[in-house]
């Protein structure tokens, strides 16, 4: 039996509409999972893999122990070389997950005294690496570069480093800040500027902030593998130096089991993938027609503006957001609805991930049938 305060979140939960579930995998139009390019299902990524760990002997289920103990086998170092090149980035740290990522440099790089500002929107991940920092942390509304300037000339202190946090692109509503004036902003207030870049890397080639330039003029990018390269664990990038300060005070790095090999190996091969594929170019493609479609089916104002592979429809109401995510999924199309509390209440949406995969005919007939949904459900 559970405690009875746990009980009675439980039911609080299932009262408001917002009790989660596990899912089924499902032969549905995929219009909800982060494999953006189809790496996740590529035979030749799979393939590669598996030539690679056979000739360079690597012949292993599991790394053994942490990096620090017995895990860090000799591809850590090879991955973590080619990545620096490949981003231009000075140093490369490759963690399990993104979140672990998040939480380890955020927990240990501002110190007591030190002052976080982060965009409002940021990912639970930011939020709860924070939660962890003895610095103290203020929001910014989301990608107001005002709101942002104001507080930057109060947190003016003697011996306080500052840190600005924010994402490339934002998981929730697809959009992107002003990455240059931002980066200007913090270079002014000598503020030292961390971007995630989980939902660009991939999307906008290597990511948004090589995209315009900006590698020198960002202190850290956090960069994910499981997203549009389609395998799993992520990387902190950032200048000399940070990599031996994480490996000594980043716990959840410190503190967790390596990655095996075979992560490593389908790392490297997916990046291999990534130089060569047209499927960026299709994903764009299908990015401009669902843009497109948006406004064809008038329905622009209930999406959020965004260039990106992520698309919010705003219907508020966890009742009537899953309501209609479930007649789309019985007309074969799986968009997951996003409920309160993983955003705001009155801010329930479908969330739609484009696919390179994705067929226009798929797209026009899904965005057709919501048109239709919302209009009955009003």
């Amino acid at each position: 039996m559970l405690p009875k305060k746990l009980d009675k979140k439980l039911e609080e939960r299932i009262a408001n509409n917002a009790f989660r579930k596990l899912g089924q995998s499902n032969n549905l139009v995929d219009f909800s999972s982060n494999d953006y390019l189809g790496f996740s299902k590529s035979q030749g990524i799979f393939d590669a893999s598996h030539r690679y760990l056979v000739k360079h002997g690597l012949k292993q289920n599991g790394a053994t122990g942490s990096r620090l103990l017995s895990g860090n086998h000799q591809l850590y170092t090879e991955v973590e070389t080619q990545l620096c090149a490949i981003h231009n980035s000075k140093t490369v740290l490759i963690c399990n997950s993104g979140y672990d990522a998040n939480i380890g440099l955020l927990s240990s790089i501002p110190q007591r005294g030190d002052i976080i500002l982060y965009d409002e929107l940021v990912h639970a991940s930011i939020r709860d690496g924070i939660t962890m920092s003895n610095a103290k942390s203020y929001k910014f509304k989301h990608n107001d570069l005002e709101d942002l300037a104001e507080m930057l000339k109060r947190v003016q202190h003697d011996n306080a480093e500052i840190y600005v946090v924010t994402e490339s692109v934002f998981s929730m509503d697809g959009d992107s800040p002003d990455l240059k004036t931002m980066s200007q902003m913090s270079k002014t207030y000598n503020a030292h500027l961390i971007v995630d870049e989980a939902h660009a890397v991939g999307i906008f080639n290597m990511g948004l902030v090589q995209a315009l330039g900006l590698e020198s003029d960002i202190f850290v990018r956090i960069i994910t593998f499981g997203k549009a390269l389609g395998c799993h664990g992520a990387a902190i990038l950032g200048p000399k130096g940070l990599k031996d300060y994480l490996i000594n005070f980043s716990r959840s790095f410190i503190y967790t089991t390596a990655l095996p090999p075979h992560a490593l190996a389908t790392m490297l091969m997916a990046y291999d993938a990534l130089k060569s594929t047209d499927q960026i170019q299709k994903l764009r493609e299908r990015i401009k027609f669902f843009e497109a479609e948006i406004i064809r089916q008038q329905l622009s104002h209930a999406f959020i503006n965004s260039q990106s592979a992520i698309h919010s429809c705003i219907i508020s109401g966890n009742e009537r957001i899953k309501k209609i995510a479930q007649q789309l999924h019985y007309k074969g199309f799986d968009v997951k609805p996003i409920l309160s509390p993983t955003v705001p209440e009155g801010k329930e949406r479908l969330r739609f991930c484009l696919h390179s995969y994705n067929s226009k005919a798929e797209i026009s007939e899904v965005l057709s049938l919501l048109a239709t949904f919302v209009s009955q459900s009003c």
